[in-house]
């Protein structure tokens, strides 16, 4: 039935509203959950099925367990003309992340460009979507936060950093935006997991054991071991910067003080995100930067072809164009992200709509 279910396509507001049912069911209002239901589903018409809707169990075994406060509301704290400092006050990760990232769009418009760090946060999902903000308002975005430590520097054996996820979004004219989301580990922790649920091994270069050394077993990594930072000592810099944007600055949790935002503990995990939003039209006519962006791709997909290839994609492209099929046809669900719809609807009372849902 698994396998069966994956080749139907679900409607992406369909989708959208089933995760409104159980975030209200949770406790949510109506905005708060209408909101972060838009921000993981969007990621999944993206095919980030990672970082979509899947996600939801998590969060709300979180609220359950009280490490999230659906009635919080996410506060500015301090502020001034180009920055703000936001407390979360350990609400729905992608409320908070979404107001945060619209004051720096906002305070842009009259200062060029605005910084705002968040404090007392959670998982809020995949970064990509809050850059996208900013330059669906013709604006440069960019989109950082700490995360638990699960990722050794090089020269150590210890987890240090976590995967601090970076995104920036670049508006264009007649093409689409460019925009990139990355975690700063060789790879995402999932894939290492996932190798591991069917007995293969990885390649050298994505994890170390508990003694530092490089291994392509996957199972050292649940036993002490760590990710291994992107191209070495680059990923470790860019690692350190965003953990400085998004905790040392905000006064989030730093490193060892910010724990799993899955794992049965029972303390918030406070961990800290930061926003930019960069006005265009302040410093080039935003026509004229569009026009530029655009000449600028064309360039780049219109290059000599490697032998094999047949095309050149841009950052962003491929989730685009997903996002196109997404809208026509539907959303083609994987696996792991219906077993934890089901899971979701058996805890919060939505047989009938995930059958509904699924077809």
């Amino acid at each position: 039935m698994m396998a069966e279910s994956t080749k139907k396509m679900v409607r992406p507001e369909e989708l959208e509203n089933f995760c409104v049912r159980a975030l209200r069911n949770a406790g949510l209002s109506e905005k708060d959950a209408r909101t972060s239901a838009q921000v993981l589903v969007t990621n999944d018409t993206w095919g980030i099925h990672t970082h979509g809707s899947r996600q939801f169990r998590g969060l709300l075994r979180a609220v359950k367990a009280g490490r999230l406060n659906v009635n919080a509301t996410p506060e500015i704290v301090a502020q001034g003309p180009a920055w703000a400092l936001v407390d979360g006050h350990h609400a729905f990760p992608m409320v908070t992340a979404s107001q945060a990232m619209k004051t720096a769009i906002d305070k842009a418009r009259g200062s060029g460009t605005a910084y705002v760090g968040v404090k007392n946060s959670s998982h809020f999902g995949a970064a990509g979507y809050y850059a996208n903000m900013a330059a669906k308002e013709d604006m440069i975005g960019i989109s950082v936060s700490n995360t638990d430590p699960i990722m050794t520097v090089p020269g150590s054996r210890a987890r240090i950093f976590g995967t601090n996820p970076f995104s920036y979004a670049i508006p264009a004219g007649e093409e689409k935006p460019v925009f990139l989301d990355i975690a700063v580990s060789a790879v995402a922790a999932t894939k290492v997991l996932a190798a591991r649920e069917v007995g293969k091994q990885v390649p050298s270069d994505w994890i170390v054991d508990k003694e530092g050394m490089p291994t392509t077993d996957p199972n050292e990594f649940m036993d002490g071991g760590a990710m291994v930072p992107m191209a070495g000592h680059k990923g470790y810099g860019l690692a350190l910067f965003i953990e400085v944007l998004a905790a040392v600055m905000t006064g989030a949790g730093i490193t060892q003080e910010v724990p799993s935002w899955i794992a049965e503990q029972p303390n918030p995990v406070g961990q800290g995100h930061a926003f930019i939003a960069i006005d265009i039209s302040k410093i080039i006519p935003i026509a004229e930067f569009k026009g530029r962006m655009d000449r600028m791709i064309r360039e780049i997909k219109s290059a000599p072809k490697a032998k094999g290839s047949d095309r050149i994609y841009l950052p962003g492209e491929m989730e685009w164009e997903r996002y196109e099929i997404a809208l026509k046809q539907g959303i083609q669900l994987p696996d792991h992200v219906i077993g934890s719809l089901t899971e979701i609807a058996q805890e919060w009372g939505l047989e009938s709509e995930l059958k509904k849902l699924l077809g």
